[in-house]
């Protein structure tokens, strides 16, 4: 198959989100705790840009080499014999036979090949798009090959920074960021993505690769189901291999031997705070979180976080809703960060919330406190809570409160439980511990 040219496209994505984002509001709610309680919702923050080698402006749009109205007598992968075939996937598992499904050019090309991709090419001003797709007969696994070739590689290293963003700030309805990885020795530079979706005891995972090789932008991916998050290491073998393919003609190839060392991808439109995509899931809610600034509180009667007392060098709150979704107004998530000099006044601060919410019960005459467990990482540590007071007519307000320390950053996580809206007490520990990986880059 031969490869054409196509008309230079746009992608409306950022238009889209901040109109979305316009719908996100904050929330007021009264209880009955002796005092009357803002509660906001909102995420936490994430690993800078520059980790994963990009633009310090990852949204910046790609495609600013010549148009594609223009001919170009560029021969890079103008046919298929580079992608991906049936022998190369089988590093993707050993079980069952893998078969090339379908090959797609810049013509045929589906607007949505891979996880989170938000406009039909991520270099509208390519020379060629090549999209290929295949499948395991035994296992029923899936996996596709995504490659935009760029006029440059100044222009190839824009448009890797903008799949990395997609996956960074992928606002797909039941996906979530499970793990992040950086990789070395495939290609110039890459990364690993890997989103899980549809909860339940076993859940798809999307394990997605991003490469840049020279001229060209690849991604890889591999959808299964299963239990537990698959690690990289089958997809890293997979890209490595097809990166090795285009780059004798893109160029970008690699040295040394390909490796996946963790890390989140880089949230840059919240530094500080989590992305949408690492929200938990829930059932009931098929429609995307969006977030969005909302003003810091001193909690639901428990913590007594004192923020204005705490001598923190800063802080802030944003709050994370559904506003497509029909739910009650209360429902969301609220992440507070708070700076302070030292990691030691992070700890002290911490420790003394920690206090307030377990003798919680003694202090506050209405409210029924119970511990939901603990965080604790070699970066990190924390605990969590359910929270129930009575109003005393018949009416209760429930909470799951979050509390931890990282480094010098301290992190309050709210999550407001209404009717057949609650979170379970991994899921809401898991949603902490990523808060405080994210306020690694809180400045």
């Amino acid at each position: 198959m031969a490869g054409s040219h196509r008309a230079s496209r746009g992608g409306g994505r950022a238009a889209a989100r901040e109109a979305r984002r316009q719908k996100a509001r904050k929330r007021n709610q009264t209880i009955a705790a002796g005092v009357a309680v803002v509660v906001l919702v909102g995420g936490g923050g994430v690993a800078a840009l520059n980790a994963f080698g990009g633009d310090k402006e990852p949204g910046a749009k790609a495609g600013n080499g010549p148009s594609d109205d223009k001919p170009s007598n560029s021969d890079v992968l103008a046919d298929d014999k580079a992608l991906l075939d049936a022998a190369g996937a089988k590093t993707l598992g050993a079980t069952g036979t893998w078969a090339v499904t379908k090959t797609a050019d810049g013509d045929s090309a589906p607007d949505n090949a891979f996880a989170c991709q938000s406009q039909r090419f991520a270099d509208p001003s390519g020379l060629r798009t090549w999209v290929r797709t295949l499948q395991n007969s035994a296992t029923k696994d899936t996996a596709v090959q995504y490659v935009d070739v760029s006029n440059d590689k100044a222009t190839a290293a824009k448009t890797y920074a903008t799949v990395v963003h997609w996956l960074s700030q992928c606002t797909t309805p039941q996906t979530r960021l499970s793990a992040g990885y950086v990789t070395t020795g495939v290609g110039e530079r890459g990364v690993i993505a890997v989103f899980g979706q549809v909860p339940g005891a076993k859940t798809k995972y999307r394990t997605v690769a991003v490469t840049l090789a020279g001229q060209a932008t690849m991604v890889v991916e591999h959808d299964t189901i299963a239990a537990t998050p698959p690690r990289p290491d089958l997809v890293l073998a997979t890209a490595s291999a097809a990166a090795k393919k285009i780059c004798a003609q893109t160029g970008g190839c690699a040295t040394g031997a390909p490796i996946a060392k963790p890390a989140l991808l880089p949230n840059t439109d919240t530094p500080g705070f989590m992305a949408s995509v690492d929200l938990p899931l829930l059932d009931e809610i098929d429609k995307p979180w969006v977030s969005a600034p909302a003003t810091s509180n001193d909690g639901t009667g428990c913590e007594k976080l004192g923020l204005k007392k705490a001598k923190a060098t800063k802080y802030g709150t944003v709050t994370y809703v559904t506003p497509e979704a029909k739910v009650p107004t209360e429902f969301g998530l609220d992440d507070t960060v708070i700076r302070f000099a030292t990691a030691a006044a992070a700890a002290s601060y911490v420790s003394q919330i920690k206090k307030n919410v377990d003798a919680c019960e003694k202090n506050v005459s209405n409210a029924k406190v119970d511990s939901t467990g603990t965080v604790k990482t070699n970066t990190l540590a924390g605990k969590s809570w359910k929270a129930t007071y009575d109003t005393g007519d018949g009416k209760k307000f429930v909470y799951r409160i979050g509390i931890a320390s990282s480094g010098n950053r301290a992190v309050y996580v709210l999550f407001p439980v209404l009717k057949a809206l609650d979170l379970t007490d991994a899921a809401f520990n898991e949603t902490l511990a990523r808060a405080a990986d994210r306020s690694a880059t809180y400045k």
